[in-house]
């Protein structure tokens, strides 16, 4: 009668069944997890976009699973879903802006006016720049039309100082489709007839006749008149000197001069935080890291924590950087360059320190990567070639970097989904001999080259188990799409509290922003995090102090 005490055990169940009594629900790949609550949801979606799809949905599938769920929070709670919005938008949280942005442009759809308000007060908050702003008029046009209040936000967002708007006239010209000329005319925000502003209008809307040889007396509109000064440049020099005098910024460079060595020069010595980890490719390949000293002022901005605090500059941005500047070679294109060393190495420090100062917990770490098959497919942020497989093991090397207590191992179901904990194959688990001493690049190729299999996330307590590995905490990297085991996961880990006596703590990275997750939401000691929130490691490391 072992099969009928077996048939509805909440100790050992295998993942294609539901756990009796649990409110688990299938997952996409005929296994059972939890379904995340709404707002889990809505920071996965602001945080790991859509962009690529994932292993087992398509993009458009997955992001339309994902607006529905920013729907749903709407209805539920408008106010508290603009708040998170914002909130991720400022705080740096997310590597790209289009989620947060497509997010705002639906509140600005609610049937509530008090939600409509908000979402549209907040549009300089969260549309901090022309593209931004270029991309929320082509969502929201896609979604409702142009009434009094979209417009007048609008025309509160062109209300900022006049330098700053001229920058952002001249840096972010058109995106989308959309124009300043074109949000302008829907607009017409107001502004004094003789006064510098109207003028700026006055250009954006139908261009500057007349330009003169003499910069512009407003000191406001200067950049505009170098702007349109370089449009008329017949020398390289030339244009690095409007670069330095008026602080000219790449955009505004005319394409044909983009190839000066003389011309980056000059860029490179105003040259922002972000834009110079977006260079650093065509900077090697000019020339110019070809100087000692120009390649030390690099690697020191490159690495400077302040200022990568001050840019905003994400994790998975720095991260796309070094994978693409590493290889020598981009993912689209012909163009390919020589490393230099020293820039290699600035970038990975830069990885590290973009996540901020993290505690230490003296705590031991137990850091299982999902290797699978699943997990290869799509790309974390848009970024090509950085699948949820990749990107976990950057994600881990964060914590590892920190704790001297860890052991890294990736695991998988052997071959056809079998393996682990019964052997009908390949193990599924192998201790990965990483150290946060080796490149991070190397890293991530070594744990690209493991073999995939199918998906069996109880495997890492069961290996601790049968390896006597002591473990205070179980971080799980994983897309949540088990299905191979013969034991789900949370019991597996009741399993290694009971045996072990340790009061044993999960922590479940979500690499995709799909609606799934390993980890019991009733279970205080197990924790639903998202993979790339920069405040993800010290969400970490305090839960596994906590009492």
């Amino acid at each position: 009668m072992t099969y009928l005490a077996n048939l509805l055990s909440r100790k050992s169940t295998p993942q294609n069944q539901s756990i009796p009594g649990t409110a688990q629900v299938p997952n996409s790949t005929g296994g059972f997890a939890w379904a995340v609550d709404d707002w889990t949801r809505l920071n996965r979606f602001l945080i790991l976009g859509s962009e690529g799809g994932s292993y087992y949905a398509t993009e458009q599938k997955l992001s339309l699973e994902n607006a529905q769920a920013v729907v749903r929070c709407i209805h539920a709670d408008g106010l508290r879903t603009v708040r998170t919005i914002v909130e991720i938008s400022e705080s740096g949280r997310a590597p790209k802006a289009d989620p947060a942005i497509f997010a705002l442009a639906m509140a600005t759809t609610a049937a509530d006016p008090a939600i409509r308000a908000a979402a549209l007060a907040a549009l300089p908050r969260v549309c901090r720049i022309g593209t931004h702003l270029f991309h929320f008029a082509a969502y929201a046009d896609g979604m409702r039309g142009w009434g009094r209040g979209l417009r007048r936000a609008v025309a509160g967002w062109y209300g900022r100082p006049v330098g700053e708007l001229a920058f952002q006239a001249v840096k972010y010209q058109s995106r989308d489709g959309w124009s300043h000329r074109d949000l302008l005319r829907l607009a017409h925000p107001k502004a004094e007839a003789e006064s510098a502003r109207n003028v700026l209008y006055g250009w954006m809307v139908k261009g500057w006749e007349g330009v003169g040889d003499e910069p512009h007396p407003d000191p406001d509109l200067r950049l505009v008149w170098a702007f349109e000064q370089a449009k008329r440049a017949t020398s390289k020099a030339e244009i690095a000197r409007l670069i330095r005098e008026y602080r000219l910024p790449r955009e505004a460079v005319p394409t044909q001069w983009l190839t000066e060595p003389e011309v980056w020069a000059a860029l490179l010595e105003q040259m922002p935080q972000t834009a110079l980890i977006r260079n650093l490719a065509t900077l090697t390949r000019v020339g110019l890291l070809n100087d000692w000293a120009t390649t030390e002022r690099v690697v020191s901005q490159i690495t400077d924590a302040d200022r990568l605090r001050k840019a905003r500059v994400h994790p998975i941005a720095v991260l796309a950087a070094l994978k693409t500047y590493a290889q020598g070679h981009g993912a689209r294109g012909q163009n390919t360059w020589k490393p230099v060393q020293a820039v290699v190495d600035a970038l990975e420090g830069a990885f590290y320190a973009s996540f901020g100062n993290v505690d230490r917990t003296g705590q031991r770490w137990v850091l299982a990567l999902d290797v699978s098959g699943s997990m290869d497919g799509g790309m974390v942020a848009g970024v090509p070639g950085l699948t949820p497989r990749v990107a976990s093991s950057a994600m881990a090397m964060i914590t590892a970097a920190r704790e001297e207590r860890h052991a890294i191992i990736g695991f998988t179901a052997g071959s056809g989904g079998y393996g682990g904990r019964w052997g009908g194959g390949a193990s599924g688990v192998t201790r990965i001999p990483i150290s946060p001493r080796q490149r991070l690049d190397t890293v991530c190729k070594q744990v690209a080259a493991l073999p995939m299999g199918g998906t069996d996330c109880a495997l890492p307590m069961l290996w601790a188990m049968k390896e006597k590995v002591e473990a205070d905490v179980f971080v799980v990297y994983t897309d949540s799409e088990t299905w191979a085991g013969s034991v789900h996961p949370v019991q597996a880990l009741r399993q290694y509290r009971e045996r072990t006596g340790i009061p044993a703590k999960l922590i479940v990275v979500g690499m995709v922003s799909n609606g799934f997750t390993i980890a019991d939401p009733d279970d205080a000691g197990m924790l639903d995090v998202v993979g790339f929130d920069t405040a993800t490691p010290q969400v970490m490391a305090d839960f596994v102090t906590a009492n």
